[in-house]
């Protein structure tokens, strides 16, 4: 996120509840000194979605994220290559290491994409569950990257989302990790989301 005088704040989350990581960055957003651009990538789309109803917030980026109404999934456009997710362990999901590249990072490095894979954090099966209630898209200005060679979340499916969000939309080149292989075009996102709204 984004805060006055663009300060950064980052907001980790667990992903064990939907319910959990949304009063992490509540807390966060406690502290902010101002108005503060949330953005989310992926999962963290449905986290920014509920949280963004802080008084603080001024405005949401999805970085080919989920901008759920209500449920975080929902089915597949026909034909849209299935995200190699491992069978639950302990509650937990993650990917396969051997097709993480292919489908998370297949614009990066062979040896980066390695490292992605090794350093993923478990995803809580519950946190699939959480439900948005109220997604902040309907009350604040709201702004979309569509990476077009997304393998996790289809690119129809993100133009779907954007459009139902009534975002502004960019669309670029790039894999899930979009925000990895394109740095540029998410950091200009963002500030185009920044400008005029944060004081």
């Amino acid at each position: 996120m984004i805060g006055a005088a663009s300060a950064l704040s980052v907001v980790q989350n667990t992903t064990v509840s939907l319910d959990g990581d949304v009063a992490a960055t509540r807390q966060v957003l406690d502290a902010q000194d101002g108005p503060t651009v949330l953005v989310g990538h992926s999962y963290g789309g449905a986290v920014i979605s509920e949280a963004g109803n802080h008084e603080k917030v001024s405005a949401l980026v999805h970085i080919t994220a989920f901008a759920p109404d209500n449920a975080l999934i929902s089915d597949p456009p026909p034909g849209a290559p299935v995200p190699p997710i491992l069978p639950p362990d302990d509650g937990f999901l993650l990917l396969d290491r051997d097709k993480f590249a292919e489908s998370f990072a297949g614009d990066l490095p062979a040896d980066e994409a390695r490292f992605m894979a090794d350093s993923q954090l478990p995803w809580g099966v519950a946190a699939l569950g959480g439900p948005v209630a109220n997604p902040a898209w309907r009350s604040r200005p709201t702004f979309y990257l569509v990476a077009t060679d997304d393998r996790m979340i289809p690119p129809p499916a993100q133009r779907m989302m954007a459009e139902r969000a009534g975002a502004t939309v960019t669309e670029t080149a790039g894999s899930h990790s979009v925000y990895v292989s394109r740095p540029a075009e998410v950091a200009a996102l963002v500030k185009k989301a920044a400008t005029g709204v944060l004081a």
